[in-house]
């Protein structure tokens, strides 16, 4: 694509993904953050058996004997974690709450490991030390002090262990409330949603062995590169063995394009890669379930060619496994191509090509991210897949079935252990029998309901086990205020970051042991437990010392103000935490899927957990797979105007969530600056702009006040016609609160409609 002019921050990146390039990051992280030699020893006990697992993405670990089993965006998460700089009392002696509000999120994060557990001083204006006596007895008495339980919302990062969730819900539980605000609220809700419609579980039906077994990967809606980097190996298995790999993506991005293996000698030595998508379709934004319905449209037709020597719809498996096909095949019907393609932004022999690889597969894996999700129907978009796999009986057989691609590296276990604001009787019923207190049944606040409680001043108080919510959050001209009139905000947290600066009528910070610190109770070191995006649960062991002598470990942590909050609790907190075997002994008794736990997690590798599914069971009410149609052709609402964008917001390389490692985004050319909108040079030319011209953004929603963004700088870049993109949580500001997905509560970051003009 040709450039009009330079631009400052802005060149070309041509190398492959991967290769010398993730080597050079890998260093300069290491070089920057921790001393050489104990990065070494460090990074090659990651995601290894007697090792801890990387505290980044949630792909799982494959059992070989490569040196090393992690990657670039890994080796950032555990240099980042493990830094030799510190924030301690004396930092925030120095440094005025007023002063750290206007450092960069960068800055915050990369000043360092708290030491301290401190409280916010509103008469200096700092945050101070305190004990840790203090700290939880100030919080039992707010708590206590509450007229309503649900006047409290438990947040929770997907950083934290299967021991530490599970105590979690269980202090927030016996206090009285449901309301469990979690970040997969902000990304899978839409999977934890959606697919128990479809197939009667909310998680991935495949495991990474399949990986190895497929014929075909249609892949929609993530950058692997960067937000699941390690799948990258996965990926470059299958492109070298000729496996299709068809990618649906708005953006061009160099991950899915080409990929160099760190770990392939031949590559390395030879500057070589290997191509990653076969194909590669740049759906417009907000199209994923228009390019489906097209796939699907197309399938019925090739099924319905005379002379065929077999079937393409497998119509045994749907007689016996499914319902509701008929009426899917009726609304096929029903859309017309020409829809299709202007929803979709593809033309008609493009999702005929696809149709035809797919019909050809004998076992196909459909991999997806929030491109996904992160829609007002992102809950329909993934039933979509659902039904496009149903339709060939791609669900429950070897090297086939949906692949939703999880965030952080525990997300999925902390909803397996119970984190979730609505409850199911059978697991309150369990937790009732093993701890002699009735919990309460009622729905609570997802993370959308739970701010809005915020800001109608119905919750007083959020405690958070880590994350980084009013950043991760849409809309912070609402958010941010509301915060900071909670009556207490408590953050358990290993760095410093925005949120913690939203310091309320009382504000406390609990600085806990990373994922790669020797964990030290009462009963000896001790192991914690994860659960990978594939269902593996297996253990993490810590091998730093901890950067503080003053740190606590998160179950502790939690044991600690459940204690000083509950006087007369049924639940035995600090004896919990003397040895984590008696967490599991509790989790076993509550979640009969986790049966034997103690010694099944001690193999190395760990075990997975049921997946009925896999199986061909179905737990639906019908018994059945549902197909679920999916309304009209549009996941987001119509504005009839030509010169309205859909904005997707989009992670940089040096970024995972709101973590910012650094200010580079190298594959899409971007370095040392993040306040950048990605357009088409088409759409660029349409609105008379050119590349480098500062521009504001405008939403463009219906009866919404406009919310707007100012001063950013267009880049001309390839991405389909009619989408733009900025970075997260930069333009969260012009995500509305209220813009999500009605089932899921999803906040819709992937498709705002908006407008784009000079700046004045």
């Amino acid at each position: 694509m040709t450039r009009q002019r330079p631009v400052p921050g802005i060149k070309r990146y041509n190398a492959p993904a991967g290769g010398w390039g993730a080597l050079k990051a890998t260093a300069k992280a290491v070089r920057e953050q921790m001393d050489a030699s104990e990065a070494a020893v460090t990074l090659f006990r990651t995601n290894k058996p007697d090792g801890f697992d990387c505290p980044g993405c949630a792909w799982p670990d494959k059992e070989h004997t490569s040196t090393f089993q992690f990657c670039e965006n890994g080796a950032k998460a555990v240099t980042w974690e493990a830094t030799k700089k510190r924030v301690t009392p004396e930092f925030f002696a120095e440094h005025a709450v007023s002063e750290l509000w206007n450092w960069t999120d960068y800055e915050l994060e990369s000043a360092g490991r708290l030491t301290h557990p401190v409280a916010y001083d509103r008469a200096s204006d700092r945050y101070k030390a305190i004990s840790w006596e203090d700290a939880f007895q100030r919080i039992g008495a707010v708590l206590r002090a509450q007229q309503d339980p649900n006047h409290v919302e438990f947040y929770t990062s997907g950083r934290a262990s299967n021991e530490a969730a599970f105590l979690y819900q269980l202090f927030a539980r016996e206090y009285g409330t449901n309301n469990f605000p979690d970040c997969s609220n902000m990304c899978h809700e839409a999977t934890s949603v959606g697919l128990p419609q479809s197939i009667g579980l909310g998680k991935g039906t495949v495991s990474l062995e399949d990986f190895d077994h497929c014929d075909l990967i249609l892949s929609f809606g993530h950058n692997p590169g960067t937000n699941h980097p390690r799948m990258m190996g996965t990926l470059h298995e299958c492109a070298k063995r000729g496996v299709p790999i068809i990618v649906f993506n708005p953006l061009r991005e160099r991950a899915l394009e080409r990929f160099a293996d760190p770990q392939n000698a031949i590559e390395m030595s030879t500057f070589g890669y290997a191509n990653i998508a076969s194909s590669y379709y740049q759906v417009k934004v907000g199209g994923d379930a228009a390019a489906l319905k097209g796939i699907m449209k197309a399938l019925l037709a090739l099924d319905r060619t005379p002379g065929r020597n077999a079937p393409v719809i497998d119509h045994a498996f749907i007689a016996e496994h499914t319902r509701g096909f008929e009426a899917l095949v009726a609304d096929l019907d029903a859309t017309a191509w020409a829809d299709i393609e202007a929803a979709s932004g593809l033309e008609r022999g493009a999702l005929e090509a696809v149709a035809s690889a797919y019909a050809q597969a004998n076992a196909t894996i459909i991999p997806y991210g929030m491109g996904i999700t992160q829609h007002t129907k992102g809950t329909d978009n993934v039933q979509q897949l659902a039904n496009l796999l149903l339709m060939r009986g791609q669900i429950g057989k070897p090297g086939a079935g949906i692949c939703p691609l999880r965030g952080h590296s525990n997300v999925q276990g902390d909803r397996t252990v119970g984190i979730t604001e609505k409850p199911g009787a059978d697991m309150l019923a369990r937790i009732e029998a093993t701890f002699g207190f009735t919990p309460p049944a009622e729905h609570g606040h997802d993370a959308v309901a739970g701010m809005q409680a915020i800001i109608a001043g119905q919750s007083k108080v959020l405690v958070c086990l880590g994350g980084n919510l009013a950043v991760a959050l849409p809309d912070p001209e609402q958010c941010f205020p509301a915060m900071a009139e909670l009556d207490l905000a408590v953050h358990i947290a290993t760095k410093l970051n925005r949120s913690h600066l939203l310091v309320s009528k009382e504000a406390i910070i609990l600085p806990c042991l990373g994922r790669t610190e020797h964990d030290i109770q009462p009963s000896g070191p001790q192991i914690v437990t994860v659960e990978d995006s594939m269902s593996m649960v297996h253990s993490s062991r810590g091998k730093l010392p901890p950067v503080s002598e003053y740190l606590r470990s998160e179950p502790a942590i939690i044991a600690g103000m459940a204690a000083a909050t509950l006087p007369h609790s049924k639940v035995p907190w600090l004896e919990l935490v003397e040895d984590y075997d008696r967490i599991r002994d509790m989790i076993e008794a509550v979640f009969p899927d986790f049966q034997d736990f103690n010694t099944r997690v001690r193999v190395p590798g760990g075990f997975r957990l049921p997946l009925p599914a896999t199986q061909r069971i179905w737990k639906t009410p019908s018994g059945k797979a549902e197909f679920i149609i999916f309304k009209g052709l549009n996941e987001d609402p119509i504005v009839a105007d030509g010169a309205v964008l859909r904005l997707t917001t989009i992670r940089s390389h040096d970024q995972y969530n709101t973590t910012i490692y650094g200010l580079d985004d190298r594959y899409r050319g971007v370095f040392g600056r993040r306040d950048v909108v990605f357009i088409h040079m088409d759409d660029l030319a349409a609105l008379n702009i050119q590349h480098g011209d500062a521009i504001d953004i405008e939403t463009a929603l219906p009866a919404q006040t406009p919310l707007r963004l100012s001063g950013f700088t267009a880049i001309a870049h390839n991405i389909a016609r009619g989408s733009i993109a900025a970075y997260y949580p930069e333009a969260n500001g012009l995500v509305p609160l209220t813009y999500h997905d009605p089932q899921s509560g999803t906040p819709s970051y992937k498709s705002v409609p908006v407008r784009i003009m000079r700046h004045a």
